[in-house]
Parts: structure tokens; sequence; C-alpha cells
């Protein structure tokens, strides 16, 4: 229930309605906030945040729900609350601005103040209640910034043009490459290189975060030691604290350099990734390790984060009970009280509780500190379970229930990726009912929707939930083909091209021709948390492009590239996605295409395997209305096209000739 003023309790998103009750006159980002703001000369304070943020929910506690804070806020300011996972396009823009106004990075929750027509002028991260940290406290910053506002009116109009110009000059210009080299595929190796720890994985130092796109690239490489820190990156991740131990799946990233002790928050757009590249290094290597953490990751996925319906949640908080890491965290005497005296004596050596403790308040997070013989192997399992088990019956975090088309994708991508390596029909059917849901709750009459709570779906999506839904697609249909898997695949790259394509300069704009007009519109080909929507629309165009025979996708691959290749020719670094596409650009990637009875089929499709640089498309006999380039003929076994580019080979029948 929403106090008087306060209008989020009609919103999706637990984030907002976890403000629905502050003293605070919160209103979402909508028409109707903005349009008070301008007819009442009023600034505007936003807000933006996410429902798994630590500092989010201090600021919350410590000025938001109090009421002196609040009426302070509620006498200066049109008040509006952002989730930062639904309204991307505001977390990217104002981060942007934040950077420019301050000269230092963001984060959340982003405390910004806006003039009426929505240009930032002041802001910063988090605030305190009372002055400390060496910041101002909150309530009398805000009584200067209104101030100030009322004061120094000419002084923001100038500042904020001045803002405004830098935000168009961060849109790339139209590119100018004529052909493309492999010159930044290197240059990006040795990048890596460089910032690669070799001792404990991972790139520079603390905080440590995964970096999936750049661990994909890197066990693309032909290299053997660029593939191997990615291989070295992945071992040490799931033998630290960033990886659950005991309950399996990832953290957000870790706050020291030896992947220890996490910041405890899970989301799914991290953990769908880094369950695609577990698979991979353990296509490469048959290191059990990959095989045992993807699969202890894939059953956490299903077990929490997978909805009835079929649509996966959005994340788990990093707090329970007011407190950072009180899920997962553990006192020796505990766990000697849990389990026999064998277990326990193997459990603290193997996961680290002999030495000092590593955590607040005399506790311990689980580590691989030891080894273990195959012999331990069963006693270790009992003793984890028997923790699991414990661990259930505590307060759990908070999960932000919330589905989001693009985190979805990234998800459906690594279930369904890991599903063929490891020939796991339960996770491929995970995957497909994520799709299925999306296909169904997301998609209503030719437009694709953003997020879902509840059976409602709103907003429009963004550049990044067409792209990494139509990679998806197409990492779903060579793990089981489906013919409206395909239709939804072109339906989304026509969306793709129709809505978003900047036809004058190339590349993709991260919001729609017809989105709400904003104070600027980004198109960017840097890589964050997520991949970028550029080098993923890029990617899997023209891999769709290739398959069906369709310039039109090719054609506007090739653009995006040359928009961004003055960037990635001059400093790679972080445009790991878009190195991809490049790297495909040059060489084609391997196509397969099978056809023939489905009980034999499914064979030649296992002995393939799901190596990054082809595509492998099992077509069964009795499959209509495939396109000219897949429509082989039925016969009564099975036969195969190999295909690169416009060139395909004759068809074999031999299996052994085909892998050879």
């Amino acid at each position: 229930m929403s106090t008087p003023g306060n209008r989020l309790a009609a919103e999706t998103s637990p984030y907002l309605l976890q403000h629905a009750d502050n003293p605070v006159h919160w209103q979402p980002w909508d028409e109707t906030s903005l349009a008070q703001a301008r007819e009442e000369s009023r600034p505007i304070l936003l807000s933006i945040g996410y429902s798994a943020c630590h500092w989010c929910h201090v600021m919350a506690h410590e000025s938001f729900e109090n009421a002196d804070v609040a009426a302070v806020m509620n006498r200066l300011f049109v008040n509006i609350k952002v989730d930062r996972e639904e309204r991307p396009d505001l977390d990217q823009i104002y981060q942007t601005a934040h950077q420019m106004l301050t000269q230092r990075t963001g984060g959340w929750p982003l405390t910004l103040f806006l003039a009426p027509d929505g240009t930032p002028f002041f802001g910063g991260t988090y605030f305190p209640r009372e002055p400390r940290y060496n910041l101002p406290g909150f309530a009398d910053l805000c009584e200067r910034v209104a101030e100030a506002f009322e004061n120094r009116r000419s002084d923001i109009d100038t500042q904020n043009a001045e803002l405004r110009r830098a935000l168009a000059n961060t849109v790339p210009a139209s590119g100018t490459a004529s052909e493309f080299d492999p010159q930044p595929l290197m240059a990006a190796e040795q990048s890596l290189a460089r910032a690669f720890d070799p001792v404990h994985g991972g790139f520079g130092g603390a905080p440590k975060f995964p970096h999936p796109t750049d661990l994909a690239f890197l066990l693309r490489r032909t290299n053997e030691a660029s593939r191997q820190m990615a291989l070295t990156t992945l071992t040490r991740m799931s033998e630290g604290g960033i990886y659950d131990q005991i309950g399996g799946g990832f953290s957000r990233y870790s706050v020291d350099e030896r992947w220890e002790i996490p910041h405890f928050e899970k989301m799914l757009y991290d953990n769908g990734p880094l369950l695609g590249l577990l698979a991979d290094a353990w296509a490469q290597t048959g290191d059990p390790l990959y095989n045992r953490v993807a699969d202890e990751t894939a059953a956490w996925v299903l077990r929490e984060m997978q909805a009835p319906d079929g649509g996966y949640y959005s994340s788990l908080d990093a707090d329970s009970e007011g407190e950072e890491g009180k899920y997962y965290v553990w006192d020796r005497d505990e766990v000697k009280a849990l389990l026999t005296p064998q277990e326990s004596a193997l459990a603290i050596r193997r996961w680290g509780f002999t030495g000092p403790p590593n955590f607040e308040d005399h506790h311990w997070h689980a580590k691989v500190a030891g080894s273990l013989s195959a012999e331990e192997a069963p006693l270790l399992a009992s003793a984890r379970q028997k923790l699991f088990t414990a661990r259930e019956q505590r307060i759990r975090p908070g999960r932000d229930d919330k589905v989001l088309t693009s985190w979805n994708a990234l998800m459906i991508e690594g279930m369904a990726h890991a599903a063929r390596v490891f020939e796991r029909d339960d996770w491929l059917a995970s995957a497909r009912r994520a799709m299925d849901f999306t296909r169904r709750t997301m998609w209503r009459g030719g437009r694709l929707l953003a997020t879902a709570k509840d059976g409602r779906a709103h907003l429009d999506a963004y550049l990044d939930d067409h792209a990494f839904l139509l990679s998806a697609l197409l990492e779903l249909m060579q793990a089981d083909f489906r013919r409206e898997d395909l239709t939804f695949a072109v339906e989304l790259a026509d969306t793709l091209l129709a809505r978003f394509e900047d036809r004058e300069a190339g590349g993709f704009f991260f919001t729609a021709h017809d989105h709400e007009a904003l104070i600027h519109r980004p198109k960017t080909g840097h890589d964050n948390a997520t991949p970028a929507g550029n080098g993923v629309a890029a990617f899997a165009l023209q891999r769709l492009g290739h398959l069906l025979g369709e310039t039109r996708y090719l054609v506007a691959a090739e653009r995006t590239l040359q928009l961004f290749w003055p960037q990635i020719s001059h400093s790679p670094a972080g445009f790991g996605s878009l190195l991809l596409a490049l790297e495909e650009a040059l060489t084609p990637p391997e196509m397969v295409i099978l056809r023939g009875p489905s009980g034999h089929i499914s064979k030649w499709q296992q002995a393939l395997g799901a190596a990054p640089r082809r595509l492998v498309l099992a077509l069964p006999n009795g499959i209509a209305g495939l396109p000219e380039t897949l429509a082989k003929p039925e016969s009564d076994c099975v036969n195969a096209w190999v295909c690169r580019g416009v060139t395909c080979s004759a068809p074999t029948a031999n299996l052994d000739e085909l892998i050879n």
C-alpha cells in the first residue's frame, strides 16, 4: 500500500514496490511526473537502483524511510524512483551524465538532480543521512541543491547545454572501414594478457569481475596461451568464494583479487553466460571441475530461478536479515555440530575453515582450499548436502522475481548450449520453457516487451532484448530445431532492422525509433556487465544471414562493424562482443546441415559436438516450410551438407568422413 502522494504501488518492479510505503512522494518515470516538474518548474530528484543492491537498501533505510528527510525531499523536488533493470535506457544515459558531471564512475544507488527538462545538473551515488565518509548529510544536500537551482539558474542552463552536447558526441559518426583485418583481434589478446592475473586468474585487481564476453573471446582463439587465460580464470572462479560451493551459482563479483569473498548478490545475467563457458571449457579439456560446477549452477537455476510459467527470475539479494552474506557464511562450531566427525574434518579442510575467519564476526565463507581424493568425494558430497539442507532453514535473501527479456535470453542461450554439450534433456527443457514463456508473454502484436511480473508484461523492449533473444534462438535451434523458432528469429531480425538500425550511419540505437524522447539516444558498442547489444546484433545477424542467404542481415552486421571500426581498431579492450562478430566477418562460421530420420540424426548431432565456430542444424524428415537454403532433400539415411559463406560441399552420408 503506497503512502499518500507515493505512486509506486501500481508498479511491477519489486524494487519500486519496496519503496511504495516510503514517506517520500515517489513517482514512477512517466509523463505525469515529468509534466508536473515542467508545469511547476521544479527540479527532479532521480534515484536509480535495483532490488539486489546493498547500498540502495542502506540509503533507503537511512533517508527514504525517515519522515524528516522525506519532508525535505517532498517540499523541494518531484521525486522519481527508477529500477535500472526495467529502464536500462535511463540508467545508461544518467550514468554517463554522472560521469561527465563528477569525473567519477557511477554506480547504484545513482542520485541525480535534474532540471525540469530532464537534464542533470548535480549528483552522486550513495549519500548518508548524517555527514560522514567526507559526504554531506542528504537532507542538507537537498536544501543546498534546491537553493542553487533557484539562485543560479542561468549557470545551470549553460552547464546543461554543454552536457547535452557532450552526450551527443558519445555517439560514433558513420564508419569508414572499406575492409576489415584481424589486427584488433591480436591487439585484444595482447591487452588481455597484460591485464591477466596469472596466479588468481581474471583481469586487473580488486574488485574483480567475471567478464564472460572476454572469456568467450579467449576460448575461441587458436593461441593456446589465450585459451589458458580463460581456463585459468574459470578454474579459479569455480574454486573460489565467488562460486557458491554449497548451493551452486556465481555471485556478481569478488571484493578481493583472489575470488574469495564476493559481493553476494546473484544475477541471472552472469550465470547464463558462465554456464555456457563452463560447457565450452569442459569440451576443450574434459576437466571434471567444469562439469560439476555447470551441473550445480544449472541445478540452482532450475531450483531457485525459474518460475512455474517458465520465465527466469532476475536476481537474489546480497543481504538477508539486513546483513550482507549472512545466508551464505558459516560458524565452524555450527559445521561441526551438523556433520559427523569424518565429514566435519574433511569439509573444514576442503573449504578453508582451518585458518582464521575470512568474513565478518568470526565467520567463514567457503572456498576450495584443500585437495580431494576420489575416495573422499562421496563423503564431501554428504557433508555438502547436510550443510545445504541446514542453510535452507535460514531466512533467505530476497529474490527479484520480475522477468527481464534480455536476461532471460542470456540464460536461455547458456542453458541451451550447456544442454547440447553435456547432452542434458532437462536443461534443454528448461531453456525451451523460458523461450516459450517469452514468445507467449513478451511478444505482442509484432512488438517485444521488456519486463513482466505476475502475468503483466509492459515497457517497450530495447536493443539488448531483441539482439540477445535472436542469439538465444540460434543456440536453441542447434540444440533442437523447431520451425517456429526460425520464424521468431526472422521476425526479431526484421524488427532490429526496422526499428533500431541507424540507416544513415550504421549500427543500432539502444532504443527504438518510436521510443519516448529522452535527453540522449545511446548507441554504444562497449560491453558492460552484459555484452553490447550492437556486438550481439552483428554476431547474430551475420549467422542468420549466412543460414538463410539473407544479404540484408549481412549488410546490417557489416555496417555495424564499420561504424565501430575506428574504436575497436584503436583500442579493442572492452569490445569483446564486437570482436566475436569481427572474427566471423573475417572467417564465416562453418555450417553443417543434417537431414534424415530423427532417430539417426541425433547421433550425428552429438558426434559433431558444439564447437564455438560451427553451426549445426539437425533437420529431421517431416519438417515442412523450410527456406531455400535449408530445404535439403529428405532421405532414408542421414546426409550432411557443410557450408561456409555461400559455398557448400557435396552431401555426405558417411559420419567418419564428415568428422575427419
